[in-house]
């Protein structure tokens, strides 16, 4: 009994680090977005662009890519836990999306039940979401995995091999609708009858939420909870009631202003602390990524970026994330230091708040940022540190002679790749191969097989052998040892 949760903990642990890679692709074009549509919100504050060309502009090009996370999920977790990156997989996360999103769509629920478009379920108009998109991402990737190779009889041979993930993807995407159709709303309502209940515990209740919030977050179920204290669900409506200056001073906005704290401070803070930790040949690319990710948390209070960095690679500190949300929550609410945001809690709905006349005590949201600032850097740096936690930057790895491995890779490939494969037990011992920016994926028909001496001496950083396969660390390097293996796999070599 005690091997096999062994397993499954080490199963889970591999399948979330390598979900967590997945996302690392979509997720690196979101801080540009949140920027663009930053700065685009501070050029045009009320009008939203109205008033202004470039505002508008730039208001439209990053919402089109933030109002599209779902299917940039689908697309990407389909290329990142397919076998092969292959834009079949990408092509059918992206297919399954559009089925399951447009089953559930309120009018087609409305069509299916004979009812009114108003009468259907609200549940139904939050169906595109991240949980969604990944879903589908997961559908297409097995999809991909099982039928790729796929052989059809010789009048529909067409539609056999990668052209058939698509069309099954799709048809899989038929019984899953139908399973949400009926799981969507109770879960959607469940949450909403949660966040009811948790509205009357005042400043409790706000932290409460603020922790729920993050912790839905994931999986884009934080937006029912959302519709409930920000909306007019159940008379709150506090985004509302702010901006409008309507309902009781000092409460209203309580369940906005702390947030301000965690992505201006906090969350900046855990991103310095990630970069310092990412080992020396990854510092660079990791400081960049947390440093864009960082400032657009800051500024726009877009934090999907920097969140789905380490979500998945990382839970333990996401949930630590969550409790500090909803801790900073609970001290605004307590002590009425309150702001709210039309957008996002970011710098430039923080000074927008400035001027209304709701807002109050606005300095103390300052201070607790400044406080939540070196609580998320020495929490997350002390964490990293002592469980060994694999941020982004950071690998386990080997002292090896890294100058005559940098001298291997950049001379020879095909070489490398050769002895690569040949100590992991030849082309024939290979199920699958695939690579993320440092790290080359397989896996194996028989572990057994697999020389990790014989490696560990060619110069690589590390490896990490995870059930059914294993992980090598090379660096930037390995898109082409990746490239070269795969010729050498189909005989082009």
């Amino acid at each position: 009994m005690e091997i096999r949760l062994v397993k499954l903990k080490n199963r889970t642990f591999a399948f979330s680090q390598r979900l967590g890679k997945a996302l690392m692709f979509p997720i690196s074009v979101l801080p540009a977005a949140g920027i663009m549509v930053g700065i685009g919100h501070w050029m045009d504050s009320f009008g939203w662009g109205r008033g202004s060309f470039l505002s508008a502009l730039l208001t439209a090009v990053g919402m089109i890519i933030l109002d599209n996370i779902p299917i940039l999920f689908a697309a990407g977790v389909a290329l990142g836990m397919a076998r092969e990156r292959d834009g079949a997989a990408a092509m059918a996360g992206i297919l399954a999306y559009l089925v399951i999103t447009r089953m559930l769509s309120p009018e087609s629920v409305a069509q299916f039940q004979g009812k009114a478009l108003e009468r259907v379920d609200p549940a139904f108009s939050y169906i595109g979401n991240q949980f969604t998109g990944i879903l589908s991402g997961l559908v297409a990737a097995k999809t991909y995995n099982r039928f790729h190779q796929l052989q059809l009889p010789t009048g529909f041979s067409f539609f056999g091999g990668k052209r058939s993930v698509p069309l099954v993807s799709a048809l899989l995407a038929v019984p899953i609708s139908m399973g949400l159709y009926a799981l969507w709303p109770i879960l959607y309502n469940s949450l909403v009858d949660f966040g009811k209940g948790i509205s009357n515990l005042g400043a409790l209740g706000a932290g409460i939420y603020g922790f729920m919030n993050r912790l839905l977050l994931p999986l884009g179920l934080h937006h029912p909870l959302n519709s409930v204290f920000w909306f007019d669900v159940i008379g709150i409506n506090d985004i509302g009631n702010f901006w409008s200056s309507q309902g009781t001073y000092g409460v209203t906005g309580r369940y906005q202003a702390g947030f301000f704290p965690v992505m201006m401070f906090g969350l900046p803070g855990a991103a310095l602390a990630m970069a310092h930790a990412a080992y020396p040949g990854k510092k660079k690319q990791t400081r960049s990524f947390m440093l864009t990710s960082a400032f657009a948390s800051f500024f726009t209070g877009i934090t999907e970026p920097l969140e789905f960095s380490f979500m998945f690679a990382a839970p333990p500190l996401y949930v630590l994330h969550a409790a500090l949300t909803g801790l900073s929550l609970y001290l605004s609410a307590k002590f009425q230091w309150i702001a709210g945001f039309g957008f996002s809690a970011g710098f430039t709905d923080f000074f927008l708040s400035i001027r209304m006349p709701f807002a109050k005590n606005l300095p103390m949201l300052l201070v607790l940022g400044i406080v939540l600032f070196f609580t998320y850097f020495l929490l997350f740096t002390a964490a990293i540190r002592k469980f060994n936690i694999l941020t982004p930057g950071r690998e386990k790895r080997r002292e090896v002679d890294t100058s005559a491995a940098e001298n291997l890779y950049t001379t020879n490939y095909r070489r490398f790749a050769k002895n690569l494969l040949k100590a992991c037990g030849g082309a024939e011992n290979i199920v699958s191969l695939d690579c993320c920016i440092t790290r080359l994926r397989l896996e194996v028909k028989d572990s057994r097989l697999v020389h990790t001496k014989r490696i560990t001496e060619m110069g690589v950083l590390g490896i990490r052998e995870m059930e059914p396969g294993l992980q090598i660390i090379i660096g930037p390097q390995v898109a082409y040892i990746l490239d070269e293996m795969q010729k050498l796999i189909h005989g082009k070599g």
